[in-house]
This record gives C-alpha cells, structure tokens and sequence, in this order.
C-alpha cells in the first residue's frame, strides 16, 4: 500500500497535484486545506497518501499532514460517503472545525458545507461523535483508541482489495480471540491478513 509519496512537484490545481518520483507522475487528488500548504510547481514535496481501490480504478489521495488523512479516512467510514465527499468536506472546513462540528452536535454549521445534507450531517455526528471526541489530538497513533483502530484495519485491508464483509469478519475475529487489548494497529493488520486466507 502506497502510504507516503516524497517527490517533484510537477503541476498542480485546488483538488489534484502530480508529483514526479524518479520518473514516474503520480496523479493524486488533494483536499484545498493541502492545496494552500504546497510549494509552487518544481519544488520538492512530501504527501501522506490513502489508497482507494475501485473495481475500474485505483485513486491516491494525498495530504499535508497525517491530521488530515486521520479524518479523511474516518470521514470515509461513514456510510454514505465516499472518497470525492470527503475530500469536499476537508477543502470547505479545517479539521479543527470539523472536528468542534462533530463534537458538539452542530449539524447546522456541516451542511454548510457544500455536498453535505441534513440526513449525511446527522449520520457525521452520530457515527463519528464519540471516535472524535477520544483523539484529542493524538489522530493517527498507535494508542488510538480501539473503535479507531478496528476501523484503520478494515480500511487497510480494503485497500488491499479485500471486501468490507470478508475485512469486517477477520477484524472481529482477530480482536475476539485476543485477550489482549493493547494490540497496535500492524499486529490486527497482520492477524487479519491470516484469517482472511481461512475458513
């Protein structure tokens, strides 16, 4: 899985940048919060990335910071929203805001941003409320708490190609044969990888 990219900055816009590294453009699509952080074209840069695997495609999408992947991919988890959806919510709110929105049940001030109804704005709050709450700034470490990381693990191994149900069943099973709760983020991965080849 492709997690950072280190390269030349050949073009880019408000959603989409191409990097060169060592021959090779990388198409990535980038929230506007990432976009304002770039250099001018022919610098050096360095994007955190999410994989998205698609039937028809594969999609990098790149970020400044790790905060800002962090809520990308839990923006993700929520049902009905989708990569595009969620790089519009990042490139209309910064994360602090979005995650003070989340926090204290503001569904008015979400479906400010454009894209975001009443229905997808409740379904924020309700699904990301408590995960949000519980970072207190530490997104995207290995003390995450557990809801987190079972959700990294699915993520990761969907974007290994392996489907959300075949995921969620060796997810569950790793975290219910462990009596363990200090289990990182690599050892569910590796665990499930495992059972994803069993019965």
């Amino acid at each position: 899985m492709i997690s950072s990219l280190t390269g030349t900055l050949k073009s880019k816009t408000p959603t989409e940048v191409v990097i060169d590294v060592h021959g090779v453009g990388y198409s990535v699509h980038i929230p506007f919060s990432t976009f304002e952080k770039l250099g001018e074209p022919n610098s050096t840069v360095t994007l955190l990335t999410h994989l998205q695997v698609r039937e028809d495609a594969l999609q990098l999408f790149g970020f400044v910071t790790e905060n800002e992947r962090f809520f990308f991919r839990l923006l993700i988890s929520v049902s009905g929203i989708g990569p595009k959806i969620a790089q519009g919510i990042l490139s209309g709110i910064s994360v602090k805001e979005l995650k003070d929105h989340i926090i204290r049940g503001n569904a008015g001030a979400l479906t400010a941003i454009p894209g975001i109804g009443k229905k997808t704005a409740d379904r924020l709050i309700l699904e990301l409320r408590e995960k949000v709450s519980r970072t207190n700034g530490a997104a995207g470490t290995t003390s995450l708490p557990s809801d987190d990381l079972r959700t990294q693990a699915l993520m990761a191994l969907t974007s290994l190609g392996y489907s959300k149900l075949i995921a969620e069943k060796a997810v569950q099973r790793v975290l219910s044969e462990s009596s363990s709760t200090n289990l990182t983020l690599e050892e569910i991965i590796k665990r499930a990888l495992r059972h994803t080849a069993t019965p």
